[in-house]
């Protein structure tokens, strides 16, 4: 692992080592950034995403973490003692540390596993309308006229379009939430 202060952070950022430091960041299995600065703590982040080309997540739990999360793709908020500034400008919200855990990997996979079946479900739904459509079209010698009814067609998306993302929303989970904690490698299945 790798422990680095804010005054060796500003050495590194004002020395032009950024591409050091992340190849020694990258060699290491875990890198802790202590006693640093707001501004220096969204460097790190915005510096790790643009030479990595990798997604960053960034947590934090007070004032002087609103810019790492907002720097980073995806932030998590931790609502505590310091107020709710970190909870207010991040994409998820959690009460306490403990629960960080549940909400990447039992949340976040089911999420990942809904959103790639609505992908293939809209795809699906939108390629058998337009089938129609076009074989209408031959039916009927090009001629522009319509097949439906507009309160048809209104109907039609209505029904197939949100009836089932809600009931996946609340009935899809692939993997039980216990399995998924002892297992945190399914994660990585869906990608």
């Amino acid at each position: 692992g790798l422990v680095i202060d804010g005054r060796t952070l500003s050495t590194i950022f004002q020395g032009g080592l950024e591409e050091k430091f992340l190849e020694l960041a990258r060699r290491c299995s875990s890198v802790l950034c202590c006693r640093s600065t707001p501004l220096q703590k969204s460097m790190v982040v915005k510096l790790v995403r643009r030479h990595l080309k990798v997604m960053t997540l960034s947590i934090g739990d007070g004032a002087n973490d609103v810019s790492m999360i907002q720097a980073a793709d995806v932030g998590i908020g931790i609502s505590g003692q310091e107020g709710m500034q970190a909870v207010m400008a991040s994409d998820f919200a959690i009460s306490r540390f403990k629960h960080l855990k549940k909400l990447l990997l039992v949340h976040g996979h089911w999420c990942y596993a809904r959103l790639a079946k609505m992908v293939i479900y809209f795809f699906y739904k939108n390629v058998c309308y337009v089938n129609l459509l076009f074989w209408y079209q031959f039916f009927c010698g090009f001629s522009g006229s319509t097949m439906v009814d507009y309160w048809q067609m209104i109907f039609f998306n209505l029904f197939f379009t949100s009836l089932p993302p809600l009931l996946f929303g609340v009935l899809d989970k692939d993997v039980s939430a216990e399995t998924l904690l002892q297992l945190p490698e399914l994660y990585k299945n869906g990608q």
